[in-house]
C-alpha cells in the first residue's frame, strides 16, 4: 500500500522508536473509573484530596505503580462534575485520551520530533488546566498529541513554532487545583485533524457523539506502548 494510502493507526502501527513519555521506574497498573468498579459506587470523590488518595494510596497501592489507562472508557467518575453535564442532555463520559497518574512533578517526554501547536492555562474546575499540543509528522502524515493536566511551569518559555525533540523533556505533571483539580495525572491523546481548536480539545465525549470523536482520536497506546503491570524500558 502506497505511504499516502495509509491510516494514521497504520502508520504509528509500523512506526519503530517513540520515546516513553513518562519514564518511569515504576510498573504500570491498568486503573478502571467505569462503573464496573464497584468501589468508585460507594465513594464520593468530588472532594480532590479524597480523590487522590483514593487513586493513589488505594487503587495505586500505597503509590507502588503509575496507573494507565481511561481510553473509550464510559467514566462515572464525571457524573459529579458539572463541566461534564450540559442543559442539552447529552453529559459527557467517553474518555478520548489515555491517563498516566504518577506524582506532580514527574517529567513529561516527547515521544517523537514534534512543534508546538498551541497551549493554554484551561484554568475551569474539571477541565485540561495548563494544556500542551504538539504537532508532529510521520510519513508526510501530521497528526497531534495533547498534554493535559501539567504544571504551570510547564508553559513557561512557550511559542507558537517552538521545536520539541524526541525524547526532551519538555513538560511536567501538574498538582491540584492548577491541573484542573484533579489527581496528579497526564492525560494524553492523540488528534488526527484538530480543526481550529488552540490549546484546547475535547477530552471527552457524548455516548452519542463517541463515534465520532473516537475515530478523530485513535487510541494512545498505539503511541505509549505500555503494557498492564509491566515497567517501561
Amino acid at each position: 500500500m502506497p505511504t499516502s494510502m495509509l491510516t494514521l493507526q497504520e502508520i504509528l502501527e509500523k512506526h519503530d522508536g517513540f520515546a516513553p513519555v513518562i519514564n518511569s521506574a515504576k510498573p504500570f497498573k491498568k486503573l478502571d473509573f467505569s462503573a464496573t468498579n464497584e468501589a468508585l459506587l460507594q465513594r464520593d470523590l468530588s472532594e480532590t484530596s479524597i480523590f487522590s488518595d483514593f487513586v493513589f494510596k488505594e487503587m495505586l497501592v500505597g503509590n507502588a505503580f503509575v496507573g494507565i489507562g481511561g481510553y473509550a472508557e464510559n467514566r462515572i467518575i464525571y457524573r459529579q462534575r458539572k463541566y461534564f453535564n450540559n442543559e442539552a442532555g447529552q453529559p459527557r463520559s467517553i474518555h478520548l485520551g489515555t491517563d498516566i497518574w504518577a506524582d506532580a512533578g514527574e517529567p513529561v517526554y516527547a515521544p517523537l520530533d514534534a512543534t508546538v501547536h498551541s497551549f493554554a492555562f484551561n484554568n475551569h474546575y474539571g477541565d485540561y488546566g495548563p494544556t500542551i499540543i504538539l504537532a508532529h509528522t510521520l510519513e508526510n502524515h501530521t497528526f497531534y498529541t495533547l498534554y493535559g493536566h501539567l504544571s504551570v511551569a510547564s508553559l513557561d518559555g512557550l511559542y507558537v513554532g517552538k521545536n520539541i525533540s524526541a525524547h526532551q523533556h519538555f513538560a511536567a505533571i501538574g498538582s491540584y487545583p492548577k491541573n484542573g483539580d484533579w489527581p496528579p495525572h497526564l492525560h494524553f491523546q492523540i488528534i488526527e485533524d484538530i480543526g481550529d481548536f488552540k490549546g484546547d480539545f475535547p477530552g471527552v465525549s457524548s455516548i452519542q457523539d463517541q463515534e465520532y470523536y473516537l475515530n478523530l482520536c485513535p487510541d494512545p497506546n498505539l503511541i505509549l506502548r505500555i503494557k498492564e503491570n509491566d515497567p517501561p524500558d
